[in-house]
């Protein structure tokens, strides 16, 4: 491992230290998308708590990706969908439809119910983003369904001292407020873009879980740590603030971080609940079409 430096000297800063690094593994979902999962599962939610699945899915190659993630259900989760390069086509059962085109990003509330197809479009760029689930408290896993819909022309951004460009998609840094903000949790959502040789610290409240993925070069997440592109960085949840660094290379990453529901999972496809019983109830509600509960809310920011 290069030894990247992070100073850890600020007077009162306690850092988040390294849980794990995870390097995120070739798969196929959907009808046949290759994509890159970097965590999903019951075990890993005891690290990852309230993210439960993230997905890297891209390619030159249309057949990596043309036949994309037809028709099926979510309930009991958020499905946070990152478009990097190309489009992606939506719609829903009640008639929700819409394109998420390159640097926009989709942030859907599944709650009670939702019924949809997420269809990747064939372009000369190839097509690729980042699908992270995260999950819904108790109290709100039966919430309307909605959907909000963030250009990334309007998505707030600030410069660093170094020059690294962040973009605030939830959470805050600096005077940049992201503009999804009426989560049921608080988290945080930033893509950063850093220069070679410069530093990056993000403050995150001390219990959050905070995780770190490179898109593009490496980056120096612990004293004497690095990561490369297709890999994350868990961290434990003690400590108020998150430092990475890069070295000779400039590096592109997402940061995400949020406080744990610390509640029961149970998870089976694309529906997760808190007890059996109420997996059961949902596919039964599917097999007898009483599955859709309301027409989810539609708001473009």
């Amino acid at each position: 491992m290069k030894r990247l430096n992070i100073k850890n000297a600020d007077i009162g800063i306690m850092r988040k230290e390294l849980e794990m690094a995870i390097e995120g593994q070739y798969s196929y979902d959907g009808a046949g998308v290759k994509l890159r999962r970097i965590f999903g599962g019951q075990n890993a939610a005891r690290y990852t708590d309230p993210f439960l699945l993230l997905d890297n899915f891209g390619s030159k190659d249309p057949k990596d990706y043309e036949k994309g993630f037809p028709w099926h259900p979510h309930r009991g989760i958020e499905t946070v969908t990152y478009i990097l390069e190309g489009k992606v086509k939506h719609r829903d059962s009640t008639g929700v439809s819409g394109v998420i085109g390159s640097g926009e990003l989709q942030w859907m509330t599944a709650g009670s119910g939702i019924f949809h197809e997420e269809m990747p479009q064939v372009e000369k760029e190839g097509n690729s983003g980042l699908q992270l689930w995260v999950n819904l408290p108790k109290e709100h896993k039966m919430t309307q369904p909605k959907y909000r819909n963030l250009k990334d022309k309007n998505m707030p951004a600030v410069t660093d001292s170094y020059g690294n460009r962040i973009k605030v998609i939830a959470g805050r840094r600096a005077d940049a407020i992201g503009l999804i903000s009426d989560l049921s949790i608080p988290i945080s959502y930033y893509v950063v873009d850093m220069k070679k040789d410069s530093q990056f610290v993000q403050d995150i409240p001390e219990g959050h879980t905070a995780i770190a993925y490179v898109l593009k070069g490496r980056l120096g997440v612990e004293k004497g740590t690095e990561i490369e592109e297709g890999s994350a960085a868990i961290y434990k949840r003690s400590g108020d603030s998150v430092a990475v660094s890069t070295g000779i290379e400039t590096a592109k990453f997402m940061l995400i971080s949020g406080k744990p529901l610390n509640e029961p999972v149970a998870w089976y496809g694309p529906i997760v609940m808190n007890y059996k019983q109420e997996l059961v109830k949902a596919y039964e509600e599917l097999e007898n079409g009483t599955f859709i509960k309301e027409s989810a809310d539609v708001q473009d920011l």
